[in-house]
């Protein structure tokens, strides 16, 4: 019997372990919960993270808190988030920028985008639109976009809300597509890229629907056609990119929350539960409908098989591309 006595502390701490489990959850959330975000206060993915904010502080029964940590198109923020306690108090809202496009798009990462993180729900899918200053380029078509361009190459610069962010890279594959050159001018965040658009620093930009409708209601700027598959609900007058003459284009990314590797799965589905709830809420889905967004609601499992399924899909187009940031 003495051969068992030094095993017994091992044991013991094995199932204390097992049985802090459920504790953890029960006691969670231990006060705010902290969302690390990717990009700059106002951006299209904060204005839908603000608008799920408010119901789904009332499912958790915390406040959110917004820590702003843009950089390295998302990839300070995913750092600080893979290498948190995975105790559900400090989250990050990804992209399939973060967590697919950048797998590929940066040679060397301090994390790995999958095995790093707990994958907890999809909030919004978010729809862009090739946006042009017309006293930069005065054209009112992809065609005439494309005929401009190409007929004066490298003279013209586009903006982007940061190297390897979605902008960046569904600029490089439209260029890649049409065989037009460019020169790629990156900001550090939406807000940014959109003034130095409407400034005239830069001619054009993939921009976000949510956050051009104001320019474009006040026609300071034209929208030429949507990246998505099909015509966004709130803009039905703007034709797809696929439509205008390049067939096949469809660049569009989904945001949504992340967690740190080994997060207690009653806690993720805790959290997954709060985003579906505020997601039902009729106010919220028509708004983020409003915005030129289609939200998205998904188990924390199928989160996952998206998040897997979109690195293999970008690290294609980034191939097909050329697109690089190191």
């Amino acid at each position: 019997m003495r051969s068992l006595f030094p095993r017994l502390p091992a044991l013991c701490a094995a199932l204390l372990g097992m049985l802090a489990l459920p504790v953890c959850a029960q006691t969670w959330p231990s006060g705010p919960i902290t969302i690390i975000q990717t990009f700059t206060a106002g951006s299209g993915i904060d204005v839908i993270m603000r608008t799920v904010q408010e119901p789904m502080q009332q499912a958790l029964g915390v406040p959110l808190v917004m820590d702003y940590r843009p950089g390295a198109g998302g990839n300070v923020a995913s750092e600080i988030v893979a290498h948190a306690r995975p105790d559900g108090q400090t989250l990050l809202l990804g992209t399939s920028a973060t967590h697919g496009v950048n797998a590929t798009l940066y040679k060397k990462l301090p994390f790995d985008v999958e095995a790093d993180f707990t994958p907890i729900g999809t909030i919004a899918d978010i729809s862009n639109a090739l946006t042009v200053n017309p006293a930069v380029l005065d054209v009112k078509t992809v065609h005439e976009f494309i005929e401009k361009v190409k007929a004066e190459p490298g003279k013209y610069n586009y903006a982007s809300t940061g190297n390897g962010t979605g902008t960046h890279l569904a600029f490089a594959e439209f260029l890649s597509k049409t065989g037009l050159s460019m020169v790629h001018i990156p900001y550090k965040g939406g807000p940014e890229a959109l003034q130095g658009v409407l400034k005239g620093d830069v001619c054009c930009i993939f921009n976000q629907v949510q956050t051009i409708l104001p320019q474009y209601r006040a026609g300071k700027v034209r929208l030429l056609g949507v990246t998505t598959k099909t015509r966004v609900g709130v803009i039905p007058e703007i034709p797809t990119i696929a439509e205008s003459g390049v067939p096949g284009f469809e660049s569009y990314i989904w945001t949504g929350l992340f967690a740190p590797k080994g997060l207690d799965p009653q806690i993720a589905a805790k959290i997954n539960a709060a985003i579906r709830s505020a997601l039902e809420v009729p106010a919220v889905r028509q708004k983020l409908i409003d915005l030129g967004n289609t939200p998205r609601a998904e188990t924390v499992e199928q989160f996952r098989a998206t998040v897997h399924a979109d690195r293999a899909k970008w690290a294609a187009v980034v191939k097909a591309s050329g697109a690089s940031v190191d």
